[in-house]
């Protein structure tokens, strides 16, 4: 079994005119991500948790190892879905991530899943055991609108994410343009960077903000106070 690579994450709510100076600062210096202009995309995920709301109570409870999987696609493309788990150890976070095609993703959506235990993707294999074992089933879908940046050194990549909505109790995910709710103000962007072993002074100056508060946010959890 392939060892887990876990990296350093650290997330902080910025003013929406303090994100304007941190993103012509890191245009200097750091390269933009190669989706969307500028490295500017939405994002669509639908999140699975269970009837007991394992995921939203081990996030709230500060339990320092937990896991969670969602459904992700970019900027409405529908031809490109993925599968992905997210591990968190502390302070540490891994990604893992599994193509999954339109009518799989369909399936999933409709519960029809036993096809899952076939697939060669390990990743959509213990998807299947845990929606079994733990009752995992989509759960809501979150989306925003995110700017992107990525500097080599620490192999550290700076988001800026902002608009974020919830569909609620809505799980239609395949309709980019499902009914969703602001649960963000328009005023306040979430910063997150990750990086590998360590952060390169150069971007700790960058990201040094006046009004920048340190948070553990979670768009999930956000999301799921309005369902």
């Amino acid at each position: 079994m392939k060892k887990l690579t876990y990296r350093h994450e650290i997330k902080h709510t910025v003013h929406y005119t303090d994100s304007i100076v941190l993103t012509n600062r890191l245009k200097t210096v750091a390269d933009f991500d190669h989706f969307g202009i500028d490295g500017t995309y939405m994002v669509n995920s639908l999140y699975f948790d269970n009837y007991q709301n394992k995921v939203l109570r081990e996030k709230l409870d500060g339990v320092s190892i937990r896991e969670k999987f969602r459904l992700r696609y970019y900027n409405q493309d529908l031809s490109l879905i993925r599968l992905e788990k997210k591990s968190k150890h502390i302070s540490l976070c891994n990604k893992q991530s599994a193509i999954v095609t339109y009518p799989q993703c369909q399936r999933i959506l409709q519960g029809d899943i036993d096809w899952m235990l076939e697939s060669k993707e390990p990743l959509i294999i213990e998807l299947y055991h845990k929606m079994k074992s733990q009752l995992l089933k989509p759960k809501t879908i979150i989306s925003y609108v995110r700017q992107a940046f990525f500097y080599p050194a620490g192999n550290v990549r700076i988001t800026l994410d902002r608009e974020l909505k919830t569909g609620g109790y809505c799980t239609d995910f395949l309709s980019p343009n499902a009914l969703k709710l602001s649960i963000q103000h328009p005023q306040t962007m979430i910063l997150e960077v990750k990086y590998d072993e360590f952060l390169p002074e150069l971007i700790q100056d960058i990201i040094q903000l006046q009004n920048r508060r340190h948070t553990a946010f979670s768009k999930y959890a956000a999301g799921r106070c309005f369902g």
